[in-house]
């Protein structure tokens, strides 16, 4: 895996009220990732909730926030941005770590999607 570039361009934290399960998350950073013939763009987020010893968000109850991630925040930045992608990671982490460091204690989950008319479309990786 070759990491091509790392933005750190300003973003807003996204409010509870901005997901449907309402747990916080913050945009931690957004990448660009060459995965073989394909562009990745990996937009991380920290959510405590879903921390597996503290936390009351589960990975089902935190799968419609990272769809709703992926198109109502993904989306947009990367018109916003001209980033061009052609599969959108959501990830979400209990606290911010490192892109590609291992920590088995902290709880990481992943979606990946294809953006398609303006939508994020779930990608079975």
């Amino acid at each position: 895996m070759k990491l091509a570039a790392a933005l750190l361009l300003a973003a807003t934290p996204l409010q509870a009220l901005d997901v449907p399960s309402g747990q916080q998350v913050d945009l931690q950073e957004v990448l660009i990732d060459q995965m073989g013939d394909e562009t990745w763009l990996r937009f991380r987020f920290v959510a405590p909730g879903i921390a597996r010893d503290s936390g009351t968000i589960t990975y089902d109850v935190a799968a419609p926030d990272m769809k709703a991630l992926c198109d109502r925040l993904a989306i947009p930045y990367a018109a916003q941005y001209a980033l061009t992608g052609d599969v959108i990671v959501i990830s979400l982490a209990d606290r911010a770590v490192e892109f590609g460091a291992v920590d088995p204690s902290v709880t990481q989950f992943f979606e990946a999607y294809r953006p398609e008319n303006d939508i994020c479309i779930w990608e079975a990786l």
